[in-house]
Protein backbone atom coordinates (compact mmCIF):
# COMPACT_ATOMS: atom_id res chain seq x y z
CA UNK A 1 0.00 0.00 0.00
CA UNK A 2 1.46 3.14 -0.82
CA UNK A 3 1.95 5.91 1.91
CA UNK A 4 -0.70 8.63 2.41
CA UNK A 5 1.21 11.05 4.27
CA UNK A 6 -1.80 11.42 6.53
CA UNK A 7 -1.88 11.49 10.62
CA UNK A 8 -0.25 14.96 12.57
CA UNK A 9 2.94 15.27 10.55
CA UNK A 10 4.56 19.13 11.93
CA UNK A 11 5.48 21.77 9.38
CA UNK A 12 8.85 22.64 11.39
CA UNK A 13 10.14 25.88 12.33
CA UNK A 14 13.60 26.60 12.13
CA UNK A 15 15.92 27.37 15.30
CA UNK A 16 18.67 30.11 14.12
CA UNK A 17 21.88 30.78 16.03
CA UNK A 18 23.92 34.47 15.44
CA UNK A 19 26.30 34.07 13.16
CA UNK A 20 28.09 37.36 11.56
CA UNK A 21 29.26 35.15 8.57
CA UNK A 22 25.99 33.77 7.99
CA UNK A 23 23.03 35.67 5.63
CA UNK A 24 21.71 38.13 7.71
CA UNK A 25 23.92 36.85 10.62
CA UNK A 26 21.80 33.30 11.59
CA UNK A 27 23.06 30.27 10.73
CA UNK A 28 20.47 27.46 11.05
CA UNK A 29 21.26 26.05 14.74
CA UNK A 30 20.74 21.97 13.28
CA UNK A 31 21.45 20.81 16.36
CA UNK A 32 18.34 22.29 18.08
CA UNK A 33 16.72 21.84 14.77
CA UNK A 34 17.54 17.88 15.61
CA UNK A 35 16.07 17.77 19.02
CA UNK A 36 12.92 19.86 18.07
CA UNK A 37 12.26 17.03 15.39
CA UNK A 38 13.04 14.11 17.83
CA UNK A 39 10.62 15.69 20.85
CA UNK A 40 7.90 16.48 18.57
CA UNK A 41 7.81 12.77 17.45
CA UNK A 42 8.80 11.84 21.08
CA UNK A 43 5.23 13.65 21.48
CA UNK A 44 3.45 11.88 19.93
CA UNK A 45 3.37 13.53 15.75
CA UNK A 46 3.69 10.88 13.12
CA UNK A 47 6.38 12.88 11.47
CA UNK A 48 7.78 16.45 10.40
CA UNK A 49 8.06 18.67 7.48
CA UNK A 50 11.12 20.37 6.98
CA UNK A 51 11.95 23.20 4.35
CA UNK A 52 8.14 24.30 4.02
CA UNK A 53 7.13 28.15 4.33
CA UNK A 54 6.80 27.90 8.16
CA UNK A 55 10.82 26.46 8.12
CA UNK A 56 11.72 29.44 5.85
CA UNK A 57 12.80 27.70 2.90
CA UNK A 58 12.79 30.61 0.68
CA UNK A 59 15.56 32.21 2.79
CA UNK A 60 17.70 29.33 3.11
CA UNK A 61 20.59 28.73 0.89
CA UNK A 62 20.36 25.95 -1.51
CA UNK A 63 22.98 24.09 0.75
CA UNK A 64 21.21 25.16 4.04
CA UNK A 65 18.06 23.85 2.87
CA UNK A 66 19.26 20.39 2.22
CA UNK A 67 21.46 20.04 6.18
CA UNK A 68 17.88 20.93 7.14
CA UNK A 69 16.11 18.25 5.49
CA UNK A 70 19.19 15.84 6.35
CA UNK A 71 18.82 16.98 9.82
CA UNK A 72 15.20 15.55 10.35
CA UNK A 73 15.32 12.54 8.14
CA UNK A 74 18.48 11.85 10.42
CA UNK A 75 16.76 12.96 13.86
CA UNK A 76 13.77 11.07 13.31
CA UNK A 77 15.04 8.24 11.96
CA UNK A 78 12.51 4.92 12.00
CA UNK A 79 10.28 6.40 14.54
CA UNK A 80 8.23 9.05 12.14
CA UNK A 81 8.34 9.95 8.44
CA UNK A 82 9.41 13.14 7.10
CA UNK A 83 7.79 14.92 4.53
CA UNK A 84 10.39 17.07 2.60
CA UNK A 85 9.06 20.53 1.17
CA UNK A 86 10.51 20.77 -2.48
CA UNK A 87 8.74 24.51 -3.28
CA UNK A 88 10.17 26.00 -6.54
CA UNK A 89 9.55 28.52 -9.04
CA UNK A 90 9.91 26.06 -11.94
CA UNK A 91 9.33 22.70 -12.22
CA UNK A 92 13.02 21.61 -13.25
CA UNK A 93 13.87 23.21 -9.50
CA UNK A 94 10.97 21.58 -7.29
CA UNK A 95 12.12 18.20 -9.45
CA UNK A 96 15.73 18.96 -8.03
CA UNK A 97 14.91 19.52 -4.70
CA UNK A 98 12.38 15.85 -4.71
CA UNK A 99 15.90 13.81 -6.64
CA UNK A 100 17.48 15.32 -3.07
CA UNK A 101 14.79 14.54 -0.97
CA UNK A 102 14.76 10.85 -1.94
CA UNK A 103 18.52 10.44 -1.89
CA UNK A 104 18.43 11.35 1.34
CA UNK A 105 15.92 9.01 2.81
CA UNK A 106 13.12 11.10 2.76
CA UNK A 107 9.34 9.33 2.72
CA UNK A 108 7.40 11.97 0.76
CA UNK A 109 7.56 15.74 -0.83
CA UNK A 110 5.45 18.66 -0.27
CA UNK A 111 5.09 20.67 -3.23
CA UNK A 112 3.26 24.06 -3.88
CA UNK A 113 2.40 24.75 -7.97
CA UNK A 114 5.43 26.98 -9.08
CA UNK A 115 5.86 29.87 -6.40
CA UNK A 116 6.24 33.41 -7.59
CA UNK A 117 4.62 32.79 -10.84
CA UNK A 118 0.95 32.30 -11.56
CA UNK A 119 0.67 29.04 -13.23
CA UNK A 120 -2.05 28.36 -15.46
CA UNK A 121 -3.96 24.60 -15.42
CA UNK A 122 -1.30 23.20 -17.69
CA UNK A 123 1.61 24.53 -16.20
CA UNK A 124 0.53 23.51 -12.57
CA UNK A 125 -0.14 19.75 -14.05
CA UNK A 126 3.38 19.74 -16.05
CA UNK A 127 4.90 20.92 -12.25
CA UNK A 128 3.41 18.14 -10.53
CA UNK A 129 3.89 15.73 -13.02
CA UNK A 130 8.04 16.40 -13.04
CA UNK A 131 8.10 15.93 -9.21
CA UNK A 132 5.90 12.71 -8.97
CA UNK A 133 8.14 11.23 -11.48
CA UNK A 134 11.31 11.41 -8.88
CA UNK A 135 9.07 7.89 -7.46
CA UNK A 136 8.18 10.12 -4.08
CA UNK A 137 4.93 10.02 -2.16
CA UNK A 138 3.36 13.61 -3.36
CA UNK A 139 1.46 15.74 -1.48
CA UNK A 140 0.14 18.58 -3.39
CA UNK A 141 -0.12 21.81 -1.71
CA UNK A 142 -2.90 24.15 -2.14
CA UNK A 143 -2.10 27.49 -0.74
CA UNK A 144 -3.69 29.87 -3.07
CA UNK A 145 -3.92 33.35 -0.79
CA UNK A 146 -0.13 33.02 -1.08
CA UNK A 147 0.47 31.72 -4.26
CA UNK A 148 -1.87 33.12 -6.12
CA UNK A 149 -2.88 29.74 -7.82
CA UNK A 150 -6.33 28.12 -6.68
CA UNK A 151 -6.21 24.67 -6.97
CA UNK A 152 -9.89 23.91 -7.12
CA UNK A 153 -11.26 20.35 -6.38
CA UNK A 154 -11.53 19.83 -10.36
CA UNK A 155 -8.00 20.52 -10.57
CA UNK A 156 -7.66 18.84 -7.87
CA UNK A 157 -9.02 15.71 -9.44
CA UNK A 158 -6.82 16.06 -12.76
CA UNK A 159 -3.94 16.16 -10.46
CA UNK A 160 -5.36 13.05 -8.01
CA UNK A 161 -4.39 10.65 -11.47
CA UNK A 162 -0.73 11.61 -11.92
CA UNK A 163 0.89 8.44 -10.39
CA UNK A 164 2.59 9.12 -6.78
CA UNK A 165 0.37 11.82 -5.96
CA UNK A 166 -1.24 10.50 -2.39
CA UNK A 167 -2.44 13.93 -0.63
CA UNK A 168 -3.45 17.31 -0.65
CA UNK A 169 -2.87 20.11 1.95
CA UNK A 170 -5.62 22.08 1.80
CA UNK A 171 -5.32 25.78 2.96
CA UNK A 172 -7.75 27.51 1.02
CA UNK A 173 -9.76 28.13 4.20
CA UNK A 174 -12.81 27.07 2.52
CA UNK A 175 -14.29 23.93 4.20
CA UNK A 176 -16.97 22.93 2.18
CA UNK A 177 -13.77 21.70 -0.63
CA UNK A 178 -12.93 18.41 1.43
CA UNK A 179 -15.93 16.72 0.71
CA UNK A 180 -15.78 17.95 -2.91
CA UNK A 181 -12.23 16.72 -3.29
CA UNK A 182 -13.10 13.10 -1.64
CA UNK A 183 -15.70 13.11 -4.09
CA UNK A 184 -13.99 14.07 -6.83
CA UNK A 185 -10.37 12.56 -6.02
CA UNK A 186 -11.55 9.54 -3.44
CA UNK A 187 -8.30 7.98 -3.74
CA UNK A 188 -6.66 11.20 -2.29
CA UNK A 189 -6.22 11.61 1.49
CA UNK A 190 -6.90 14.97 2.58
CA UNK A 191 -4.80 16.97 4.97
CA UNK A 192 -5.97 19.52 6.89
CA UNK A 193 -3.59 22.47 6.29
CA UNK A 194 -4.69 25.54 8.15
CA UNK A 195 -4.75 25.28 12.13
CA UNK A 196 -7.76 27.08 12.55
CA UNK A 197 -9.92 24.97 10.76
CA UNK A 198 -8.29 21.49 12.17
CA UNK A 199 -11.29 20.48 13.64
CA UNK A 200 -13.81 21.00 10.92
CA UNK A 201 -11.69 19.47 8.35
CA UNK A 202 -10.80 16.25 10.43
CA UNK A 203 -15.01 16.53 10.74
CA UNK A 204 -15.96 16.24 6.87
CA UNK A 205 -13.23 13.25 6.09
CA UNK A 206 -9.54 14.90 5.93
CA UNK A 207 -6.88 12.20 7.60
CA UNK A 208 -4.16 14.11 8.15
CA UNK A 209 -2.84 17.27 9.40
CA UNK A 210 -0.04 19.00 8.23
CA UNK A 211 0.28 21.76 11.31
CA UNK A 212 1.96 24.77 12.55
CA UNK A 213 0.79 24.83 15.94
CA UNK A 214 1.90 21.58 17.23
CA UNK A 215 5.55 23.01 17.18
CA UNK A 216 4.24 24.52 20.12
CA UNK A 217 1.46 22.17 21.37
CA UNK A 218 2.57 18.36 20.03
CA UNK A 219 0.92 16.48 22.56
CA UNK A 220 -2.41 18.14 22.88
CA UNK A 221 -2.59 18.35 19.08
CA UNK A 222 -2.18 14.60 18.39
CA UNK A 223 -4.98 14.76 21.33
CA UNK A 224 -7.36 16.28 19.33
CA UNK A 225 -6.50 14.13 16.10
CA UNK A 226 -7.44 11.44 17.86
CA UNK A 227 -10.56 12.70 19.34
CA UNK A 228 -11.77 14.15 15.90
CA UNK A 229 -11.28 10.85 14.30
CA UNK A 230 -12.68 8.78 16.74
CA UNK A 231 -15.53 10.60 16.20
CA UNK A 232 -15.39 11.90 20.03
CA UNK A 233 -17.19 15.59 19.02
CA UNK A 234 -17.77 17.05 22.74
CA UNK A 235 -14.12 16.27 24.03
CA UNK A 236 -12.42 17.21 20.73
CA UNK A 237 -14.45 20.98 20.73
CA UNK A 238 -13.62 21.29 24.36
CA UNK A 239 -9.75 21.13 23.72
CA UNK A 240 -9.86 22.97 20.28
CA UNK A 241 -12.09 25.99 21.25
CA UNK A 242 -9.65 27.64 24.10
CA UNK A 243 -6.65 27.23 21.26
CA UNK A 244 -8.15 28.64 18.79
CA UNK A 245 -7.37 32.29 19.10
CA UNK A 246 -4.02 31.17 18.89
CA UNK A 247 -4.20 28.73 16.07
CA UNK A 248 -5.86 31.67 13.95
CA UNK A 249 -2.41 33.22 13.82
CA UNK A 250 -1.49 29.82 11.40
CA UNK A 251 -3.64 31.79 8.66
CA UNK A 252 -1.77 35.48 8.90
CA UNK A 253 1.13 37.00 7.27
CA UNK A 254 3.23 36.73 10.74
CA UNK A 255 2.03 33.09 10.79
CA UNK A 256 5.98 32.10 11.34
CA UNK A 257 6.61 35.02 13.82
CA UNK A 258 3.79 33.60 15.74
CA UNK A 259 4.24 30.28 15.95
CA UNK A 260 8.32 31.09 16.82
CA UNK A 261 6.82 33.18 19.98
CA UNK A 262 4.59 30.66 20.72
CA UNK A 263 7.79 28.47 21.00
CA UNK A 264 9.48 30.80 23.12
CA UNK A 265 6.25 31.35 25.34
CA UNK A 266 5.72 27.67 26.40
CA UNK A 267 9.74 27.41 27.34
CA UNK A 268 10.80 25.64 23.96
CA UNK A 269 13.03 27.69 21.24
CA UNK A 270 11.51 29.41 18.96
CA UNK A 271 13.84 32.53 18.42
CA UNK A 272 14.27 35.22 15.38
CA UNK A 273 13.09 34.67 12.08
CA UNK A 274 15.45 35.79 9.01
CA UNK A 275 14.46 38.49 6.08
CA UNK A 276 11.88 39.46 4.93
CA UNK A 277 10.15 38.57 8.67
CA UNK A 278 11.10 40.88 10.79
CA UNK A 279 10.06 41.40 14.86
CA UNK A 280 6.15 41.59 15.40
CA UNK A 281 4.76 44.80 16.10
CA UNK A 282 3.67 45.72 19.67
CA UNK A 283 0.26 45.29 19.32
CA UNK A 284 0.35 41.45 17.30
CA UNK A 285 2.74 40.68 20.15
CA UNK A 286 0.39 42.04 22.67
CA UNK A 287 -2.74 40.00 21.06
CA UNK A 288 -0.20 37.14 20.91
CA UNK A 289 0.44 37.21 24.29
CA UNK A 290 -3.45 37.35 25.19
CA UNK A 291 -4.41 34.15 23.01
CA UNK A 292 -1.24 32.09 24.48
CA UNK A 293 -2.13 32.69 27.40
CA UNK A 294 -5.87 31.46 26.92
CA UNK A 295 -4.15 28.66 25.10
CA UNK A 296 -2.07 27.48 28.14
CA UNK A 297 -4.42 28.10 30.44
CA UNK A 298 -6.96 25.59 28.58
CA UNK A 299 -4.47 22.98 28.92
CA UNK A 300 -3.70 23.22 32.68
Amino acid sequence: MTEKLDGVIVATALPYAEDAAAPAGLRPDLDRYAEHCRWLVDNGCRGVGPNGSLGEYSSLTDDERRQVAKTAIEAVGDDGIVVVGVHGVGAHQARSWAEKAAEDGAHGVLCLPPTMYRANRGEVIHHFTEVAAVGLPVMVYNNPIDTKVDLTPDLIAEIAQIENVVAVKEFSGDVRRILEIRELAPTLAVIAGADDLTLEALLMGATGWFAGFPNVFPKESVQLFDLAMQGNLQEARKLYEPLVAAFRWDSRVEFVQAIKYGMDYVGRYGGPCRPPRGPLVPEHLAQLEQDMKKAVESLV
